[in-house]
């Protein structure tokens, strides 16, 4: 007799743009299948679309890529009524008060939780983390991410909730720089002090399309995290250290150090280049994307669940975004 292994069903809550790219990751893994495409209201173009969340329950797995606002009320449910892991959208919450209600969720329902922070699963983190441990250039003693795009610009955007300032008018800080921040505060730790600058240039839709953020880490590092739908496109990083640095942008990686180098005369000057090598921002992102997709499928397929430290880590950094927002 032939042993046919039947793939895991999954549930998911959303049916465009970020979910669709949740759901093609899915897809190409034979081992999963979408059984479920779940919407409170409308009618989806899918034969799997369902308005009723109960068919949902029954699921391996489910993936919450609903409005911001709707992230807690959907992990409360799939804690009451399923058994099965559940992969959310960042942030987390939305209020002190939602945090504080998943921190009170027994520790076998917290482990059943993955919050999709998927930087933490980027080359960006392998190259910080790599940084750190080789000691090149030294110390790091400041971050510098840059990453912006014309979004607030395009048609669908003035309707969509991201542009609702009632609603949602910190969207670029809850959707975008949460992501930036917690790279910092996987690698870094906890923040000493921070300054988080708002704005809206496009003036399109009512809430803040860009935002700048400081942060002081507790070893006194610092980060500068700029994040806009308002302007061109534009993907760099910086990284500082006490003996060089790494620049990353045009879609190169450029290493330089030491510092100690000088010119004919004895004043400092630009360090060599010791590395240089290929390097996507853009396609680091969906790479992140699919890594962060494929570690929650994994569990799944292992029957495994969360540690708390992941669930703990990512509720602290949504608290800092709660608190940035004050």
């Amino acid at each position: 007799m032939i042993d046919v292994q039947l793939a895991h069903k999954l549930g998911l809550i959303g049916y465009r743009n970020h979910a669709k790219r949740l759901l093609d990751i899915v897809e190409k893994n034979h081992s999963f299948e979408i059984t479920n495409v779940y919407h409170p209201i409308k009618k989806i173009d899918d034969s799997r679309g369902t308005n009723n969340l109960e068919e949902l329950y029954d699921c391996d797995g489910v993936i919450i890529a609903s409005p911001n606002a709707s992230h807690f009320d959907y992990i409360i449910k799939f804690i009451k009524n399923s058994n099965c892991l559940i992969f959310c959208e960042k942030p987390p919450c939305v209020s002190i008060d939602e945090i504080e209600k998943l921190n009170k969720l027994e520790n076998q329902d917290k482990r059943r939780i993955f919050f999709n922070f998927n930087f933490r699963f980027s080359e960006t983190s392998k190259i910080i983390k790599e940084t750190i441990d080789s000691g090149r250039i030294g110390k790091i003693i400041h971050i510098n991410f840059v990453s912006t795009h014309g979004l607030a610009f395009k048609d669908e955007y003035v309707n969509s909730w991201r542009a609702n300032g009632d609603k949602n008018p910190h969207n670029i800080l809850e959707t975008l720089t949460i992501h930036f921040l917690d790279l910092m505060n996987f690698h870094f730790g906890k923040i000493n002090n921070s300054l988080y600058s708002p704005s809206q240039f496009s003036d399109n839709g009512s809430s803040f399309d860009t935002c700048h953020l400081l942060l002081e880490y507790k070893n006194g590092l610092t980060g500068s995290i700029l994040n806009s739908y308002a302007t061109s496109y534009i993907e760099e990083t910086l990284l500082m250290g006490t003996n060089g640095y790494i620049s990353i942008r045009n879609d190169q990686l450029s290493e330089f150090y030491p510092r100690d180098t000088f010119n004919s005369k004895g004043f400092f000057r630009t360090p060599p280049i010791k590395r240089k090598i290929n390097f996507n921002l853009k396609s680091n992102y969906e790479n992140s994307l699919k890594n962060s997709v494929d570690y929650f499928l994994t569990h799944i397929k292992n029957s495994k669940t969360f540690e708390l430290s992941e669930f703990h880590s990512s509720l602290s950094t949504n608290m800092d975004v709660l608190n940035l927002k004050k």
